[in-house]
């Protein structure tokens, strides 16, 4: 939070249009959703924990934006946030999330054995895959807000809860603050940790406040299914390994996702949710199943063509990093996201984005030459998608990584029986 409470009490010594933001050159969801009206109303409120609404938008204040990346500019202090300042978290969510009504419930399915294909990708494009999503404590304030013994409290607690699991997901936690550099670096590049946050939208919220006190590392040993802990959520959890089968992948992040929230369950804490909003984190792009699927795939031909540009905004992919230092030619990895709220109901349409863009990587890649010419990508390619939110992705990538944009629709691929979808991810970083 950026000030104190007795600071934001201050703040009431003036009227509503003296401490209106001035959001005149902003592109975010709370520039676009809040409104003089909203602000005068809400803004003498706080959650029970003491979050105002000047906490709520500050990060979207600081940072206007890009003309074409249309971000969320808000966050969630803690669960009350959603209800206490619903008037504006109502539009900012329905307007982000596809027309999510205030009188919507969510659908949650984590059976894997639902999941439908994902185990045949091919070997000699697909390097490797993950799912991963994030999860809150019920009891402990979010990482924007959260005091130092707070979040102290959460790394405790899920130490304990981790360090319990058995079978394949018995592991250890490794402490940010124990770690050397050399080790802390070598996480990093291996796609296994998260780095300190540099981005404004994050640093502006206050979720790197005291770092890296009580932040840290959790993994198997097998090092395929991993939890990252006090990061931009109290709980980010990853399944991943090298390859294309993302079938494997998805059942042991399922199997593992519900076994550490029965953990929490009997130890009183069980992860935030409810029934109109699903699973609640702190960034409102992150709601609901807030689920993430992804492949690193080698495209050593197509992303060098011309056009490649064209070809993944047609395929809503974007470039991101994979690594330290340059873009490495050659080398990518598509990403798409469920829709975190999701729609009724979705279907499988092939061909998804990364077997689309797998198909045209040959070095054949004259216009109207079917399945080696960027033809086909417009053929199937739906319209130009809304633009992506900064805020999705959480801490930085780096190189050359396929982004997928943030909404869900024809062509996306593997679907469970409710619509879960994890489609075209670069490597967390």
């Amino acid at each position: 939070m950026p000030f104190g409470n007795t600071h934001n009490k201050f703040k009431l010594n003036y009227k509503p249009e003296e401490e209106y933001p001035d959001l005149t050159k902003h592109n975010n969801h709370m520039a676009k959703a809040l409104t003089p009206e909203i602000y005068k109303k809400l803004r003498d409120k706080e959650t029970p924990s003491g979050f105002t609404l000047d906490d709520v938008i500050q990060t979207g204040v600081d940072n206007p934006g890009h003309p074409f990346i249309m971000t969320v500019g808000c966050v969630a202090g803690d669960e009350e946030s959603y209800q206490v300042f619903k008037d504006l978290f109502d539009p900012i969510i329905q307007d982000r999330h596809g027309g999510y009504k205030p009188t919507d419930k969510h659908k949650t399915d984590l059976n894997h054995e639902n999941l439908k294909g994902g185990d045949d990708l091919d070997p000699n494009y697909v390097l490797s895959s993950r799912v991963r999503t994030g999860r809150s404590i019920k009891g402990y304030t979010l990482p924007p807000h959260c005091s130092r013994g707070e979040r102290r409290a959460v790394e405790k607690l899920s130490i304990e809860a981790l360090n319990s699991l058995t079978g394949e997901f018995k592991g250890k936690y490794y402490p940010l603050k124990s770690m050397t550099e050399q080790e802390q670096q070598q996480l990093i590049d291996d796609h296994f940790l998260f780095d300190k946050p540099v981005s404004p939208l994050l640093l502006a919220s206050g979720m790197a406040r005291d770092w890296p006190d009580a932040r840290g590392i959790w993994h198997n040993d097998n090092k395929t299914f991993l939890v990252w802990v006090n990061e931009e959520d109290h709980l980010r959890v990853i399944s991943m390994q090298k390859g294309g089968n993302m079938k494997e992948v998805f059942r042991r992040f399922c199997v593992g996702l519900q076994k550490i929230e029965e953990i929490f369950k009997k130890a009183g804490h069980p992860f935030m949710w409810n029934e109109h909003l699903g699973y609640v984190l702190t960034c409102p792009s992150n709601l609901g199943t807030g689920l993430r699927g992804g492949v690193h795939v080698k495209l050593a031909h197509l992303s060098k063509h011309p056009k490649f540009e064209e070809i993944l905004t047609r395929l809503r992919l974007q470039k991101r990093g994979t690594g330290p230092g340059e873009p490495k030619m050659g080398m990518s990895a598509g990403e798409g996201t469920t829709r975190p709220i999701p729609p009724p109901s979705m279907g499988r349409t092939p061909p998804t984005p990364n077997r689309q863009a797998c198909e045209d990587n040959t070095p054949d890649l004259r216009p109207a030459q079917g399945r080696g010419g960027i033809s086909v990508v417009g053929e199937h390619a739906p319209p130009t998608p809304p633009p992506l939110s900064v805020h999705e992705g959480g801490t930085a990538s780096r190189g050359l990584v396929a982004t997928g944009a943030p909404a869900v629709g024809p062509g996306m691929g593997t679907v469970t029986s409710h619509g879960a979808q994890p489609s075209p991810c670069p490597p967390p970083s």
